[in-house]
């Protein structure tokens, strides 16, 4: 077999495994902290340190710079999760959505996460890539505990159901790959690269246990409650596709010294039908765009320090960005009222609330022979959660803030390599009062580990 044939086969099983499995990422929001297992052992420093194919996704202009190869990888990623919810004064009176008291750990924490990337010259002073990976998603499952509430109105006698919001087994399940197609130059003697990717975009959506917010839908609304909404809850998993594009440039001016800037534009996605009635303008879900400008200095022989600054506008998405409070200018909550734009599903329906994101990285590189190189790395970013954003956000607590990483690559004689990377995400927490029920607290808490392992071969 070919190295083009066993790319194409090896790319088209990865296509497959990553739109069926399960997907969980929540590290920068719910961005991962890198892409490509050399990029991920750096803390994902490394916009302007090249080394795989699959780091066309941290710079386009990597696709001049690898050369001929193909890299696949796959990783194995727990997120452990739990959120507690205090005891309530209203305990579902007088309008309050209490929910418990509750005290309970996510189910899910073990996940596969497959890439694969290839690049080949295209002469002395240009190169393509394509690559295949994951960069966004977000699974959670919650089991047991209650939730309680006046189904018919204040007043009319509270329910006590079993769930987290009173519909039995919550959470969500976001899964999303993307495919780059990518093309590079060299300029001015090789000091100078830059590239440009057309990217694919695939996402697979599913949200359950969410019934209960059906009177705070537009669709309810907006009948004066004569319907109830038929694309909220419990639909099954919804994909929806779509793209954008990407640019980089990466300055050498000496064998010493780096400077790479990337730009990732939003990702442009149809909408996500099934659940019409949870995301902001009639399921409108588009992936944010993101940006990194980053340098590679190396001080002595065989040492490479990387620090990137990484953007994520997380707030230009609207059922990322835009806050829960929007709910309350419902008229189903507001009888005063008569815009149901804020409503679940309206043109400015609430959301997660989630703020930008803005990360530091820092990379450490050590090629302490031909055979062994060794890395490492710190990010930090703040959370993008607010703590008056806490009830919408148990299904979604992308509040992860530090990384730390390490990871080594082996070379073989035939110049073939495997490498492995390891992350641990110390433990974040966030409370806040519950947006339904003011005399509730509610804390999620999120800590993470990941290993992951590629074989690269030209």
């Amino acid at each position: 077999m070919t190295t083009s044939t066993k790319s194409i086969s090896i790319l088209s099983m990865i296509i497959v495994s990553m739109f069926v499995a399960s997907t969980a990422f929540a590290t920068n929001g719910y961005f991962t902290h890198g892409v490509g297992t050399k990029n991920k052992a750096m803390a994902g420093a490394g916009t302007a340190h090249p080394q795989d194919a699959i780091d066309v996704a941290n710079n386009p202009a990597a696709a001049a710079l690898v050369g001929k190869q193909v890299v696949a990888g796959i990783g194995l990623f727990s997120p452990i999760r739990d959120y507690t919810s205090s005891e309530s004064m209203a305990n579902g009176m007088g309008g309050a959505f209490t929910i418990g008291p509750n005290a309970i750990d996510s189910e899910n924490e073990i996940f596969f996460i497959p890439n694969i990337s290839a690049s080949w010259q295209l002469g002395e002073r240009s190169g393509v890539a394509v690559a295949l990976y994951g960069r966004g998603g977000m699974d959670t499952e919650w089991q047991g505990g209650t939730a309680s509430f006046e189904p018919l109105g204040p007043g009319t006698g509270v329910a006590t159901l079993p769930g987290t919001y009173g519909g039995g087994k919550a959470g969500v399940n976001l899964s999303q790959a993307f495919l780059n197609f990518t093309f590079g130059r060299q300029e001015l003697d090789g000091q100078l690269s830059w590239g440009v990717s057309a990217i694919l975009a695939g996402q697979s959506f599913e949200a359950f246990g969410l019934e209960n917010f059906a009177g705070f839908t537009e669709t309810f609304a907006s009948s004066g409650g004569m319907q109830m909404p038929a694309n909220l809850s419990n639909n099954g998993h919804d994909n929806s596709f779509g793209g954008g594009a990407a640019l980089g440039i990466l300055w050498q001016p000496n064998p010493k010294f780096g400077i790479g800037v990337r730009y990732t534009s939003k990702m442009y996605m149809s909408k996500l039908d099934d659940y019409a009635d949870l995301f902001a303008n009639g399921g409108e879900f588009d992936i944010p765009a993101n940006a990194s400008i980053g340098i590679a200095y190396k001080p002595v022989d065989h040492v490479v320090l990387t620090f990137d600054v990484e953007n994520i506008w997380y707030s230009d998405v609207d059922s990322i960005g835009n806050p829960v409070q929007n709910i309350f200018d419902c008229p189903t909550l507001n009888p005063g009222s008569m815009d149901t734009s804020g409503c679940l599903g309206g043109s400015n329906g609430a959301g997660f609330g989630w703020d930008d994101m803005t990360i530091f990285k820092l990379g450490v590189e050590y090629a302490a022979s031909e055979a062994w190189t060794w890395r490492g790395g710190i990010s930090y970013g703040e959370q993008p959660i607010g703590s008056d954003q806490m009830t919408f956000n148990i299904l979604a607590p992308g509040i992860i803030e530090t990384h730390v990483t390490a990871g080594f690559t082996r070379t073989q004689q035939n110049n073939n390599e495997w490498s492995l990377t390891f992350l641990y995400a110390p433990e974040k927490s966030v409370s806040g009062p519950n947006n339904f029920d003011p005399t509730q607290t509610i804390e999620f808490s999120m800590q993470e580990f990941e290993l992951e392992f590629a074989y690269g071969w030209k």
